[in-house]
């Protein structure tokens, strides 16, 4: 048999024959099943990295195929049955479900056993084996059996292929989640860099130390041989006031190690329903696996704070679920970062498992007269009663805050027609802020 040129294709065809083999058998059109043989070449599409990296038996690949089939042939199944049973008919032994939307036939763990064993009772054992949760399938997400009722045949779920397999093969490839009910975190990125951002050293140089492990964890675990003995991932706490730089330099860190950061939503992933928090992060984890994502919990005191303990049924949950975010974050190999106003809100056992604990307060003096330079658009002319240093001095803020001042009043000026900023216009400008945070000046 010939290479063909494109494995997909390849696989596709071969799947398809092997169907209307194992059909032409049962139907009494064939004496015997006659598997086909099946050739591919070495190129560089998905499917040929997948073969060459994980080395699948012929049945694994079948398994895997007929779980793309429906995404990339909708109706070959309808089309390979009908061509046996034209008036249609109930054909149990095929397996199968229709989906909501989907007309076709979707292939279920059953479809997998008849058309790689019939009825061959060692060969569907060793289908359902490729299909349980021990296979490498599903300890590396590469497919797996969709869970049924209680007490309906586990072979009867559908074959559920990562999505993001698809994603690859039919557009070529990974898109990064949107954010919804099914993965609540928001992408977050920034224009910014490292020379636009006013931090303490002390701080900065522990921030350091995260970009270091970020660049040389593969070698620290892997060929230094530190994998045996430390567990993965980094898990750091930022605290400080807000607006101090905690979400950007998250970003920054993201940015500059080629990592994408995910800010977790919390209100979509705390619940009030008994389970749904556990549900909830796990769909995230099983998302982030093996990403190399960094994950930022901003306020992160609503799902990582305090246990409490136990006088009710509520608080025996809460503590449930503070356990299972523990257990997920412990497992996970990338950077998980924590963000609290508070260092004293975050529960212990979380503490005792963070490499790092950074510090992010509030600028002083010196720190705030050099944002304020960096700040303020060099379009503006600024007036000479203005002195940045007395400004600094005088008005205790936040990088944010200072930046919302700057936006202010640039709005301001161009609203007026005038590029100059006054001393009262700066005064006004900051008395705003202020009261919106509650502060006198």
């Amino acid at each position: 048999m010939m290479p063909f040129k494109n494995n997909l294709q390849s696989a596709l065809d071969w799947l398809e024959g092997t169907i209307t083999a194992r059909l032409n058998t049962h139907f009494g059109v064939d004496i015997a099943f006659e598997p086909l043989p099946l050739t591919y070449s070495n190129d560089d599409s998905w499917l040929g990295r997948f073969l060459r990296e994980q080395k699948p038996e012929l049945g694994e690949l079948a398994v895997l195929v007929l779980a793309l089939v429906s995404h990339l042939r909708p109706n070959v199944l309808d089309k390979l049955i009908a061509a046996h049973l034209p008036d249609g008919g109930d054909f149990s032994e095929f397996g199968g479900v229709r989906g909501t939307t989907h007309r076709g036939i979707l292939p279920t763990g059953e479809t997998a056993q008849y058309v790689l064993a019939g009825d061959d009772l060692e060969q569907r054992l060793t289908v359902q084996r490729i299909l349980s949760s021990d296979h490498w399938f599903a300890r590396k997400h590469v497919l797996w059996l969709e869970p049924v009722r209680e007490g309906e045949p586990v072979m009867s779920g559908r074959l559920i292929v990562d999505p993001e397999i698809v994603e690859e093969i039919t557009i070529g490839q990974v898109t990064r989640p949107s954010f919804g009910a099914d993965f609540p975190a928001e992408y977050i990125e920034t224009k910014m860099d490292w020379e636009d951002l006013v931090l303490h050293q002390g701080t900065l140089s522990q921030i350091r130390e995260i970009e270091s492990w970020i660049k040389h964890n593969d070698t620290l675990l892997n060929d230094w041989g530190m994998g045996k003995k430390i567990k993965p991932g980094y898990r750091a706490l930022f605290y400080g006031p807000p607006g101090t730089g905690k979400t950007m330099t998250a970003m920054l860190l993201g940015k500059h190690t080629g990592k994408d950061v995910f800010r977790i939503d919390l209100s979509r992933v705390v619940s009030k329903y008994i389970g749904e928090t556990e549900k909830n992060l796990s769909r995230l984890f099983d998302k982030a696996e093996n990403k190399n994502w960094i994950l930022f919990f901003d306020e992160a005191d609503a799902l990582f704070g305090k246990r409490t303990d136990i006088r009710d049924a509520h608080d025996k949950y809460a503590n449930q679920e503070v356990a299972f975010l523990l257990q997920r974050i412990e497992a996970y190999n990338g950077v998980v970062i924590l963000a609290s106003n508070q260092r004293a809100n975050i529960d212990d056992a979380f503490v005792r498992r963070l490499q790092t604990i950074i510090h992010f307060p509030m600028p002083r003096p010196e720190e705030r007269y050099e944002i304020w330079l960096k700040t303020f658009p060099s379009q503006i002319a600024i007036a000479d009663d203005i002195d940045w240093r007395h400004i600094a001095a005088r008005h205790e803020l936040s990088g944010a805050g200072i930046l919302n001042i700057t936006h202010f009043c640039a709005i301001d000026v161009l609203a007026k027609q005038s590029l100059r900023m006054d001393l009262k216009g700066l005064e006004a400008a900051i008395q705003r802020e202020f009261v919106k945070e509650g502060r006198i000046l």
